[in-house]
């Protein structure tokens, strides 16, 4: 118990009252000197006397005893718990919009990436062209995705890397069995060309290998992989 602050308390409520302490000592029946110990929490008032000053005063004695109004206290932590709370809410409705913006994102760019390849046939760049253009989507998907449960920015970006790296190793592995089993163009070249000694043959360079299209055009058209 801090008599020091019990006693500011008192003199806090007294001069809301505006009284003096003799004026108080007048309405409690004790002497001026009396009232100036207990405000400067050199002395306590006893049990009895501490009854009718809460009553005077319309506190609680647990009030006194605490040296402050527990109405106050619980206003600001009302106050402080509702911020919290709000900013909490902010929060989540942050997070659940940056799910829903990641979730389209990353769906709309699949949808890109499945049609490039399914509608436009593998002579064609322009499937490539839409692969990569959907490919940056999902990846800006999974971004937005990623910041709803990682919170260093270094981790975001690895984990973007790491679908990137998923997502051109897919490409390639696609690209390499539809020349390998079904005799396509590959999507994802990077040069195509020919060569002075054998001008019926055109020639597609990937990454990881190089594909050959012999006598194109004609009935002997044959597409395979550069051993």
């Amino acid at each position: 118990m801090d008599q020091v602050k019990i006693g500011a308390f008192l003199k806090t409520l007294r001069k809301e009252k505006a009284l003096t302490q003799e004026a108080l000592a007048e309405e409690l029946g004790v002497s001026g000197r009396t009232v100036s110990r207990w405000e400067t929490g050199s002395n306590m008032p006893d049990i009895g006397m501490l009854v009718g000053i809460a009553e005077f005063y319309d506190v609680s004695i647990p009030e006194i005893i605490a040296g402050e109004r527990k109405s106050e206290n619980m206003d600001k932590e009302i106050k402080e718990t509702a911020e919290a709370m709000a900013e909490y809410g902010k929060k989540e409705v942050k997070t659940g919009k940056l799910k829903v913006a990641g979730v389209l994102a990353a769906v709309f760019g699949g949808f890109i990436i499945v049609s490039a390849l399914t509608m436009f046939p593998s002579e064609s760049s322009w499937g490539g062209i839409y692969a990569i253009f959907g490919s940056v989507i999902l990846l800006a998907g999974v971004y937005l995705l990623t910041r709803t449960w990682l919170t260093k920015r270094l981790h975001r970006v690895l984990a973007v890397a790491a679908c990137a790296v998923l997502l051109f190793g897919a490409f390639s592995v696609s690209d390499y069995i539809a020349v390998k089993h079904f005799h396509q163009v590959p999507r994802f070249r990077y040069e195509v060309g020919w060569e002075s000694e054998a001008p019926d043959e055109v020639v597609y360079k990937t990454l990881f290998f190089t594909a050959v299209r012999t006598h194109p055009g004609t009935e002997e058209e044959q597409v395979c992989i550069r051993e």
